[in-house]
């Protein structure tokens, strides 16, 4: 009788850390697979570094500095390199988060092929690239980073705003905001 136990007890053990095993493995698995399904720490962007580049910048009249950073040796509209400077100091443009544009419209293009557009209706998050369209011809004349979003205003820094750095802010959904490029 007392063998039988010992038989049966044991085999008990053996089933249970069986089961054990494959549970610690499974877990492994799918804690090992969170940051690749939904990207970890080091891959989010929440904007704030962006916005707070965009603020040191604000009173600079202009735009040398970002236009010659772009690669221009005369004065342009300078709105997108403003925004391309901004992504570059903190490192979307090589993580591939973001274009490098000047042309307004080619920022628009890149955020469209590469599924981070968003049309003017929606409440932006902070860091988001924000494309305006001033005559409403559905072409981006111009562009500027979102500051953030708070009861239906959003409040942006803008390049070239009067040839200076600037903050501003528009009604969610004004008609001339054309959308928005989203960094995640």
């Amino acid at each position: 009788m007392g063998n039988i136990f010992k038989r049966t007890r044991r085999r008990f053990y053996f089933r249970l850390q069986g089961r054990i095993f494959i549970l610690i493995l499974a877990a492994t698995i799918v804690f090992t697979m969170i940051p690749v399904l939904y990207g970890s720490d080091d891959t989010a962007i929440d904007g704030a570094d962006i916005v707070e580049m965009a603020e040191s910048q604000i009173g600079n009249a202009g735009g040398m500095k970002f236009w010659r950073w772009y690669g221009f040796d005369e004065p342009i509209d300078w709105c997108g390199c403003f925004v391309s400077w901004c992504a570059d100091r903190c490192g979307y443009i090589e993580k591939g988060k973001a274009p490098k544009f000047s042309y307004c419209q080619d920022g628009v293009s890149w955020f469209i092929s590469h599924k981070g557009w968003s049309d003017r209706m929606i409440a932006p998050q902070r860091g988001m690239t924000v494309f305006f369209d001033w005559d409403g011809n559905g072409i981006s004349d111009h562009a500027g980073i979102v500051k953030e979003c708070k009861a239906g205003i959003v409040y942006t820094i803008e390049g070239d705003s009067g040839n200076m750095c600037r903050e501003r802010s528009y009604k969610v959904g004004d008609s001339c905001i054309l959308g928005y490029g989203s960094q995640r």
